[in-house]
């Protein structure tokens, strides 16, 4: 019995990780590098890449008139995801910027801050080792409603990022947390769809300027 159990265990452990690994994204990522050959990307571009939030924009390149933008996001994605993938669909494009927007699917999944902040530091690692003039743009983890019991956590990676930033001028940091809430400290949910999780266009029109900033 106790055999047996031990080996549902281990099958449980080794399907966790099958599914959080990064290779469950290959299909999207492979949609990505088809359309890159029939469509080359422009250089010298901004690339958005990261989660549903940067999936959902659909308003990017009228939001951003002057940049040429590329979108690269792909939904349910984690932070290491994007580390993991640059090589495919970041780099590639030598873009002049890169948008990332990544973390609150990591500290849903149960991931520290202090692992999420290892993750970003491996994003800018593997992209200026090839392109070390590329600035590096991260926005900040979101306030939502429907993740709103891990505040704490939102906030310390929030803050371990900007700090890190603060490091180095390749970087910026935007703060789109504070604009989120309601006087009374609380996210508004007039920013949000119906599943209190991912934005509609009220949300996207605080992160636009703050990001637009940023880029300059």
């Amino acid at each position: 019995m106790l055999r047996r159990s031990f080996s549902l265990l281990l099958a449980f452990t080794f399907a966790s990780l099958a599914i959080a690994a990064p290779e469950k994204w290959t299909t999207a990522i492979d949609k990505f590098t088809n359309a890159d050959q029939t469509n080359p990307p422009p250089r010298d571009a901004v690339v958005f890449v990261g989660s549903s939030s940067i999936v959902k924009w659909a308003s990017l390149a009228q939001d951003f008139p002057a940049l040429k933008v590329i979108n690269r996001g792909f939904g349910g994605s984690e932070l290491a995801d994007s580390v993991f993938y640059a090589d495919r669909i970041v780099i590639p494009y030598r873009p002049r910027a890169v948008v990332l927007y990544a973390g609150d699917n990591d500290l849903k999944a149960g991931k520290t801050p202090e692992t999420v902040f290892a993750d970003f530091k491996a994003f800018v690692a593997k992209v200026h080792a090839a392109l070390p003039r590329t600035r590096i743009v991260y926005i900040a983890v979101k306030p939502s409603p429907s993740r709103w019991s891990i505040k704490e956590q939102g906030e310390k990676t929030n803050a371990l990022i900007a700090s890190e930033c603060g490091k180095d001028r390749r970087l910026r940091f935007v703060d789109i947390w504070e604009p989120m809430l309601n006087a009374k400290g609380e996210p508004r949910p007039e920013l949000f769809v119906k599943d209190m999780l991912h934005m509609n266009e009220a949300g996207y029109r605080i992160w636009t300027p703050l990001v637009a900033a940023a880029l300059k």
